[in-house]
């Protein structure tokens, strides 16, 4: 068994640079937009039944968002293996490495989703939803608990493709899953054309039913000659590989847990402006929500630099594979600083768009053109931890996003805001003066190369 020529790795390994950055982070960029899309329908149709449907599915997505840390966390662990037996051409290797990932995960799945479906009004209680919302929260809990186990195989699934350099295959996936869910939801839960009228539960239904149809699609696409051998026993966890691929993807869950605690006080910290407190949060998600939109090709780039640079070292390209990490930076950098000029330069007329209220119009404003100095270097940090993940040293990433949250952004805010009286801007120069130090520090740690040797022995 062999794989068939693959003209994106090839590309990677020999190829125009810039072609292949392109080649790896297209696809990936595109999958994020489709999944912003479905948030995005999530909220809006919510919306369009209640109130308390939205704030239910808000909370929830947070829930679900714990769940899904271990599978995302697993897939980083799995691209820095199987892009470096890729680059190898290590075949046997490489099979055996997506057959144990796939395995682990779906049987971690497994024991998360046990929890949802047994005890969903238990978990919404003790995770603090209010008492209006809850019925609610549980009854979305016990759908989306039957899918995660598919949510976690498409995970994996296409953290493998990706290493392998075939990234063009988990795209036709999240396109059809997309796109279904989309239309799912709109129809379920309005009762559009044949499907039956279910309310807030269909949002929940459409969002299972297309991961469902999403693995059919993977499983069909494992079948090729060249995947098929990972359906072949033995179906027994190595637990010497379980042993590396834990080593490398605990840090990788730790960073998400980290930034998210980080953001969460970082929140409280917003609470305790008084009066001022409701126009500082909202300015707050105001600006996270034009963030997220340019954040979506940084996070392109750091997929794919994990990918090249853990190719490259495999193939024994350290050099091709550091200059891939710079390069796929400067990209991220380039874009990044214009997306945030557009930004800064429009600022007014976009927070016009998304308030009336004009307390929290100026202070959307003050956060945009704050933040926006942040964002090319926050491609920098995002592409260079990319590359060192997929080197397999992925504890550098935590440690310098963990010191730029919890040593300087949070300290630095809780200073100048409330010791230097300069209220919530003190807390958006804090999250640029850190972001900066970040991408800084991230600089430092990818020039200095202990990464090129940290997936050996």
């Amino acid at each position: 068994m062999s794989f068939v020529p693959n003209s994106t790795l090839q590309t990677t390994l020999t190829g125009n640079p810039y072609r292949s950055i392109w080649q790896n982070a297209w696809p990936m960029l595109l999958i994020m937009v489709f999944n912003f899309l479905v948030g995005v329908t999530d909220v809006y149709v919510a919306g369009l039944i209640g109130s308390e449907i939205q704030a239910a599915i808000g909370f929830i997505a947070q829930l679900y968002f714990l769940l899904i840390i271990l599978a995302n966390a697993i897939g980083i662990g799995t691209v820095s293996l199987v892009s470096q037996a890729s680059g190898a051409d290590q075949t046997g290797d490489l099979i055996h490495m997506a057959r144990q990932s796939l395995l682990f995960g779906i049987l971690t799945a497994a024991v998360l989703s046990l929890g949802g479906i047994g005890a969903p009004a238990w978990i919404v209680r003790v995770s603090g939803f209010p008492g209006e919302i809850q019925a609610v929260g549980t009854a979305f809990l016990r759908i989306f608990a039957l899918a995660l186990g598919p949510n976690y195989f498409l995970i994996i699934s296409g953290a493998v493709f990706r290493a392998r350099g075939e990234p063009q295959k988990p795209l036709l996936v999240m396109t059809v899953v997309s796109g279904l869910n989309i239309l799912l939801e709109f129809g379920l839960v309005f009762g559009y054309g044949p499907l039956p009228e279910m309310g807030y539960p269909g949002i929940a239904l459409a969002t299972a039913i297309s991961f469902l149809v999403g693995t059919l699609i993977t499983l069909f696409q494992l079948l090729t000659p060249s995947w098929r051998a990972v359906f072949r026993p033995p179906f027994r966890l190595d637990w010497g590989y379980l042993r590396v691929l834990f080593f490398r993807s605990w840090p990788a869950a730790l960073l998400q847990l980290s930034w998210n605690a980080g953001s969460v006080v970082l929140y409280n910290l917003l609470g305790g402006f008084g009066r001022e407190s409701i126009a500082a949060l909202a300015a707050f998600s105001n600006g996270l929500r034009l963030e997220a939109i340019i954040y979506l090709p940084a996070f392109a780039l750091q997929m794919a630099a994990s990918v090249m640079v853990g190719q490259n070292l495999g193939a024994g390209l350290t050099d091709r594979a550091a200059r891939l990490g710079w390069q796929t930076a400067g990209i991220g950098a380039l874009v990044l600083g214009l997306l945030a000029a557009i930004i800064y330069g429009w600022s007014t007329t976009l927070a016009g768009f998304l308030t009336t209220d004009p307390v929290v119009f100026r202070e959307t404003v003050n956060y945009l053109k704050i933040n926006m100095l942040a964002e090319p270097f926050m491609a920098v940090s995002l592409a260079l931890a990319g590359g060192l993940m997929g080197a397999g040293a992925t504890r550098t990433p935590l440690y310098v996003v963990s010191t730029a949250m919890w040593l300087i952004r949070l300290p630095l805010a809780w200073v100048l805001a409330f010791h230097l009286a300069l209220g919530p801007s003190g807390i958006w120069w804090a999250m640029t003066l850190s972001m900066i130090i970040q991408g800084g520090l991230m600089a430092w740690r990818f020039k200095a190369g202990n990464w090129k040797t940290a997936g050996k022995g």
